[in-house]
């Protein structure tokens, strides 16, 4: 095996490592499934906007950090709250997706590896990541939590068929540009 697919020295040996393999290919999502993506993009960004908010006032007021576990707290709050009932209306995974990337964001930041975490815009680029209790891949075809019917895809790579791929994650997201 290529040593690049080795990763650690430990004890005179070599481990190997999780080696990761990303596709991307072109979705052609229908307009109801436009509408729920959209909502999914929208609410997620309310997630990470509100709870870097209250991460910043926190810290503020009371010199205090928030754990991951805090965060996905505060988010069960938030969908109870009857102004916030809409949350509920897409899967709960890409607000958590949201939330672990937050909190990653913040573990580069203080390990000096990354800038401070910004707000989100409705003007950039817009995604949601759906882990495998949130999607499901049969037979060539992606169907997402809470989106109705298959959602339509150009695959483009020869040679690997979308049979024998077994991801952990789709993230779905939105080019300025109008692709998906």
């Amino acid at each position: 095996m290529p040593r690049a697919a080795w990763r650690g020295f430990a004890g005179g040996a070599w481990h190997p490592a999780v080696v990761r393999t990303a596709y991307r290919c072109r979705a052609y999502p229908d307009e109801a499934q436009q509408q729920v993506l959209a909502r999914a993009f929208g609410w997620v960004r309310v997630v990470w906007n509100r709870t870097l908010a209250e991460r910043q006032r926190r810290w503020q007021q009371e010199h205090r950090g928030t754990t991951y576990a805090g965060t996905d707290a505060a988010l069960t709050v938030l969908k109870k709250d009857p102004e916030l009932a809409w949350l509920n209306e897409v899967s709960s995974v890409p607000l958590q997706q949201a939330l672990r990337h937050q909190h990653g964001a913040f573990r580069a930041f203080f390990g000096k590896r990354a800038r401070y975490p910004r707000f989100k815009s409705r003007h950039g680029r817009q995604s949601a990541h759906y882990t495998r209790s949130a999607f499901s891949m049969r037979d060539g075809e992606r169907r997402l939590a809470k989106a109705a019917g298959p959602l339509a895809f150009v695959w483009s790579w020869p040679g690997v068929g979308t049979g024998v791929l077994d991801p952990t994650m789709v993230i779905v997201s939105r080019e300025p540009g109008g692709r998906w």
